[in-house]
């Protein structure tokens, strides 16, 4: 707390103001939280150093010069592969979790580099969270985030029509959002810059208004996120819940989850929206797993596994 309340008076004295950060939502804060409840689990292992993936840290992807905060980067990593045999890698956007508050880039910078090594760039994104920006800033940074990769695609060496949205628990709500809002746009304005070809929601609920969606509604995330409590805006959580939107331009959605209820909210009804336009998806459900599975062991392989062999069955992964 010294050091932090240090860090804030040099701040205030050279006319910055903070931007305000929540660090509590981390892989080894959720290991501590977790392993009571399932002593197996461990954090899964890669090296940064390791010579067949390469990384390409904190590149610029939008300058916001007019912030509350003054003028603020957004950055995101290239993770890819030093070697491969492809002309063009395919992509997945990484987009994490943590109440849409908490949580960064780096929490999924072990899935990155096992994508890489499968032969995709993987990309994690820095985003705002509640703290900083509220409803809808965040769709707006990782909009930005694809139009910035799709529009370096010669320089990358990658794929723009095999561009895949992997989220994760409030980050699958957002890239499925996403991915249900950027088709309709594409019906209005025929902009494809931030559009892509699939979506994984690894445990993200797909609806606020659902019945299913009950225990969201009375909790405090969202709420914090959106600027209003369900009560006094219903409008507002309709209009952010990405059963609301699923069109014909919809693309694909493949769902990773846990064995907790409450996280699959939605998920049915908007799978079924998706078959009456006859847009694929597929569901796999990780029995007896604790919510945050994806960043432990011995679940973490699985995931990786699903993500490849999905998007190789439809045609936007490696070839």
């Amino acid at each position: 707390m010294e050091l932090l309340g240090l860090l804030w008076i040099l701040a205030m004295n050279a006319g910055v103001n903070p931007i305000p950060r929540d660090d509590s939502f981390n892989p080894q804060a959720a290991l501590v939280k977790e392993r009571p409840h399932h002593p197996h689990i461990s954090l899964p292992s890669y090296d940064p150093a390791d010579s067949a993936v390469a990384w390409d840290r904190d590149r610029v992807y939008l300058e916001l010069l007019s912030t509350p905060f003054g003028s603020r980067a957004l950055h995101l990593d290239l993770v890819r592969p030093t070697h491969h045999h492809e002309r063009l890698l395919p992509v997945v956007f990484l987009i994490h979790g943590g109440g849409w508050r908490s949580g960064s880039r780096s929490n999924l910078y072990p899935m990155a580099h096992h994508l890489a090594l499968r032969g995709y760039l993987a990309v994690p994104v820095e985003y705002r969270l509640a703290l900083e920006a509220k409803y809808p800033a965040a769709l707006h940074d990782i909009r930005a985030a694809i139009a910035w990769v799709r529009s370096q695609h010669q320089a990358l060496g990658i794929d723009p029509a095999r561009l895949t949205l992997l989220g994760c628990s409030s980050g699958a709500h957002l890239v499925t959002l996403l991915g249900m809002t950027q088709s309709a746009d594409r019906h209005e304005s025929g902009n494809q810059a931030s559009q892509v070809q699939a979506i994984i929601n690894v445990d993200g609920v797909v609806s606020f208004v659902h019945e299913e969606a009950i225990a969201e509604r009375e909790g405090s995330s969202a709420s914090q996120w959106l600027g209003a409590r369900y009560e006094d805006n219903p409008k507002l959580w309709r209009e952010s819940s990405p059963l609301e939107h699923v069109n014909d331009l919809a693309p694909p959605v493949m769902f990773i989850n846990s064995s907790i209820p409450r996280f699959h909210a939605g998920r049915d009804d908007l799978i079924k929206r998706l078959t009456e336009f006859d847009i694929r998806s597929r569901v796999h459900t990780l029995e007896t797993t604790p919510h945050p599975f994806w960043l432990f062991d011995p679940w973490f392989d699985r995931v990786v596994d699903m993500v490849d062999q999905c998007l190789e069955d439809w045609g936007v992964g490696t070839e």
